[in-house]
């Protein structure tokens, strides 16, 4: 293409996984000392270990812990063997992964709703059209000349929001356009930018299976 796309406007339908461990624990009232420094030394080790366990979703027997501690720290012979340690904290791991991968899934349909919604409400504003694919997108400047084709590389400014309004990525703010070959980006830009015209603004709504490359 000969002349460059230099501005356009973009708001799209994105989804953010954001992943919440819960965390929890016995606990033991038990009265410390912390007057000299072997006591507090090793109540700050503990404290920290106890909050990266808990932080790592780690639902812990403190009784069996200590127990655990006391025989590594006095040479006393393991209550459990090599193997069925490895066993408890195999199933430990695939139940967080399996707790995360149900999390996931219910965010991403969740997203994936809010999205679809969004879009329909769009879908009735003034202004608002609609391709065959599902992309949504306002004419704010028409521009002038040849539209790009897909073998083109195009020069863009563009802001990205998710439909709450949160800019996530915005060559403006950066001060400087962006150069790419239409087939290295998402479908959404492969398609929409090839309906513009040098000099012209658009904003695409992007629909969630557009919006992967």
């Amino acid at each position: 293409m000969s002349t460059p796309i230099k501005q356009m406007g973009r708001l799209s339908v994105a989804t953010v996984l954001i992943m919440m461990w819960g965390c929890g624990g016995a606990s033991q009232e038990q009265e410390v000392s912390l007057e000299n420094t072997d006591a507090r030394l090793s109540y700050g080790i503990g404290l920290r270990m106890g909050q990266r366990m808990a932080a790592d979703g780690m639902t812990v027997d403190v009784a069996a812990y200590a127990a655990g501690l006391e025989d590594a720290m006095t040479g006393a012979e393991a209550k459990l063997t090599d193997e069925e340690i490895n066993t408890e904290m195999s199933a430990f791991q695939e139940r967080r992964e399996a707790e995360a991968g149900a999390e996931r899934v219910a965010l991403a349909q969740s997203n994936l709703e809010a999205g679809s919604a969004f879009m329909a409400e769009m879908s009735g504003t003034e202004g608002v059209q609609t391709t065959e694919s599902g992309l949504q997108y306002i004419v704010m400047e028409p521009g002038e000349g040849d539209s790009p084709v897909a073998a083109d590389s195009v020069e863009v400014h563009y802001e990205g929001q998710l439909i709450d309004g949160t800019v996530f990525d915005s060559s403006f703010e950066r001060g400087e356009t962006v150069t790419f070959g239409l087939t290295q980006v998402i479908p959404g830009w492969t398609e929409g930018l090839q309906l513009m015209k040098p000099g012209g603004k658009f904003k695409f709504i992007i629909p969630p299976g557009a919006g992967l490359r």
